[in-house]
């Protein structure tokens, strides 16, 4: 492979998947440089997809791959580039590209901005600690308090959703998990080992969600933020949380402070989520496990909670962030979050019995008789993904009862674990990127059942665990059940338009490592940084079914290296990603990916790719993100595009007093997280 440049002020050498040694430090407390949770004997899936073109496409051919500077105000870098389309309408995107998808691509860059294609425009919606709530402050960083906090945008925007406000014309209500805080990146003179009091208070409500309602502009895709808006609503790690289901008030999930084991303060590391047919948001509680101080048992082990001093020392304020005070207290956090915008006074939801592990989205598709299933990928190396199937059908409309009955559909239902094959022999199989025999890296899958909730009760389907057991501690259930060990699973998508179901594989990088795994069919590369995107389909397209088969639908990475796959699209012809992360689909049935921890010596981005017809595999990038930050939370519409950009600038040594960026509001100016809205020039759909 051609030797790439690393970033400016990054370590991507020695960080797994291009983060930032900051990064490593606040989103996820080092993850990758502790030892892999998961010591279960189980099958590994992947390291095996080196010229994964597959046999039965008669679209192969050789990359073509140019190499250039990056263009506009990117800063010069040795970075494979997509091949040239030709002129045509729309900024000069290819006119025969799949629909959607026709737009001059972004090339990749180094460029401390959001660079979005020719004929394209953009704006700020929100940003780090503007205020929306009555009362609440303007944004002053040098004399932040967390009451402020409170009545403002939070830190770290990352999964996001556009909902109707009813009887309000032009006016959407946008939902938005915060992930976490960069503490460095937000107080002048921190110092990690001393945190104040008054800085901690700040980060417990700079964490959590927001719901904010927005003005649509009709002549083009802008949004603009409407403060004091009856919906607008901030819910932080101090909030107060029920916990629902089969767990709720069991003794594992009571403390000294909630002995009835019911009722939680806070949300913590919200990542992806998911929207429901009934009208609210859903919110994966992801890497929890860094808040936790002086954890001692084996379940916390497993769970990567540390035996020492936390990064931010939140336990020197609070007992409760210690678990040698309080031991079940971490049992409380690792859930599905479920959040009604719609009832400001609503107190939000935690689901136990969609399992508790580190959630990377909760995505809904309802079965043909109305029965939710939800999809959560388990964001860790060699972790599971899982599907929770209820019991209950939706109601629909609007009435009190109508929407009471919905916010318990996912407390009763049964949780399940993937386990899959591959249909080529063992040593088929061997880790050098040689396809197998059949020519291709596909399979068969099962979902194994874990336990069942229903309203008189729950049933463990694994034995030697409790019911609780499974619920509270659900990698063990996946351990003891068999599961596939994955390749970082996170988002997963069902496709609206064919059911097929999306799988994202970030990266792993211990693939293949002495005392690690080798590669098996369904993670196919050792040593994999550029991680890959799994397609199953449900046995008879049904969401309830037990069984499903799966195929490679895209490994990524250079095009030019021939282990890269593109469901058989020309690799001449798209554009290079590294690290997927989270996905959406458009209206014409395409699959938009974002990206997390670029390994191609350029910055992360959004990329749309085709997924069915003649130019299935067919993938442009559409827009790059800022120094340091991640792609995050797309939402893609007919004529609207919109993205968080996660901690921008977040490179390491970057401090306030010595920024590694300047977006969005340029020299001088803290940085600072934000959410984007993209819109063609011409007011026209996006991509047609």
């Amino acid at each position: 492979m051609r030797k790439l440049l690393p970033l400016i002020g990054t370590t991507s050498g020695s960080h797994p998947g291009g983060r930032s040694a900051l990064t490593c430090r606040y989103r996820c407390g080092d993850a990758c440089f502790h030892e892999v949770p998961n010591t279960s004997d189980n099958e590994y899936v992947g390291d095996v997809i080196a010229e994964a073109l597959s046999r039965r496409s008669a679209l192969r051919a050789a990359a073509v791959v140019t190499v250039a500077t990056a263009t506009g105000a990117a800063t010069a870098a040795t970075v494979p580039q997509a091949a040239a389309a030709p002129a045509g309408r729309n900024g000069g995107a290819h006119t025969a590209a799949a629909r959607g998808l026709r737009f001059a691509p972004v090339a990749p860059n180094t460029a401390d901005a959001v660079t979005v294609p020719d004929g394209y425009r953009q704006n700020v919606v929100i940003r780090w600690g503007e205020p929306i709530l009555r009362g609440a402050p303007a944004f002053d960083p040098e004399n932040q308090t967390a009451a402020a906090q409170a009545g403002q945008f939070g830190y770290n925007n990352d999964f996001l959703a556009l909902l109707p406000v009813p009887g309000e014309r032009d006016r959407r209500l946008l939902v938005a998990n915060h992930e976490y805080t960069d503490e460095v990146l937000m107080f002048r003179g921190y110092d990690p080992q001393n945190p104040t009091r008054r800085q901690v208070e700040v980060a417990w409500a700079a964490h959590g969600l927001t719901a904010v309602v927005v003005e649509e502009d009709s002549r083009s895709g802008r949004l603009t933020a409407v403060p004091r808006h009856p919906l607008n609503r901030r819910v932080t790690a101090t909030s107060t949380f029920r916990l629902t289901g089969p767990a709720a008030g069991s003794d594992l999930l009571k403390t000294s402070a909630d002995p009835s084991g019911r009722k939680v303060l806070g949300t913590l590391n919200n990542c992806s989520g998911g929207t429901t047919p009934w009208g609210t948001t859903l919110h994966g509680e992801e890497n929890f496990n860094q808040y936790f101080a002086n954890g001692s048992s084996a379940t916390d082990l497993r769970y990567g909670i540390g035996t020492a001093a936390t990064e931010r020392k939140w336990e020197r304020f609070d007992r409760r962030f210690d678990l040698a005070q309080e031991p079940n207290e971490v049992h409380r956090f690792g859930y599905v979050v479920e959040f009604d915008p719609y009832d400001p006074g609503s107190t939000p939801r935690k689901h136990t019995a969609l399992g508790r592990f580190k959630h990377e989205a909760a995505t809904v598709r309802l079965t043909d008789d109305g029965r939710p299933v939800v999809y959560s990928g388990d964001d860790e190396r060699f972790d599971y993904f899982y599907k929770f199937v209820g019991s209950k059908r939706m109601r629909h409309g609007n009435s009190r009862s109508a929407r009471e009955h919905n916010l318990s559909l996912l407390d009763e239902g049964t949780l399940y674990v993937a386990k899959l094959t591959g249909d080529s022999p063992a040593t088929d199989i061997d880790g050098s990127g040689k396809l197998p025999g059949d020519g291709e890296f596909d399979g068969s899958g099962t979902w194994i059942p874990l336990a069942t909730a229903t309203a008189h009760g729950a049933v463990s389907h694994v034995e030697g665990m409790s019911a609780d057991e499974v619920f509270v501690f659900t990698r063990l259930a996946g351990d003891k059940a068999g599961a596939t060990k994955m390749d970082r699973p996170e988002d997963i998508q069902p496709s609206p338009h064919t059911g097929k179901v999306y799988v994202v594989l970030t990266n792993n990088t211990n693939r293949g490592k002495a005392g690690s795994p080798a590669a098996d069919e369904a993670n196919p590369r050792s040593g994999n940084k550029h991680g890959h995107i799994l397609e199953l389909t449900e046995r008879h397209s049904r969401a309830e079914s037990t069984s499903f088969a799966w195929s490679l639908f895209l490994v990524a990475g250079d095009p030019a290296d021939p282990s890269t796959y593109f469901a058989g699209f020309p690799k001449g012809r798209v554009s290079p990603i590294s690290c997927p992360d989270n996905v959406a689909f458009d209206p014409h049935g395409n699959l938009w990916i974002s990206t997390d921890g670029n390994q191609l010596g350029s910055h992360d981005g959004l990329f749309g790719v085709a997924t069915r017809g003649e130019r299935r595999g067919e993938l442009k990038q559409f827009l790059t993100v800022p120094k340091g930050a991640e792609t995050c939370g797309p939402i893609i519409e007919d004529r609207r595009v919109v993205v968080a950009v996660q901690h921008p600038g977040e490179l390491d040594g970057a401090t306030v007093e010595k920024p590694a960026g300047t977006w969005p509001d340029g020299p001088g100016r803290i940085v600072r997280p934000a959410v984007v809205a993209v819109w063609r020039a011409d007011g026209c759909d996006i991509g047609v």
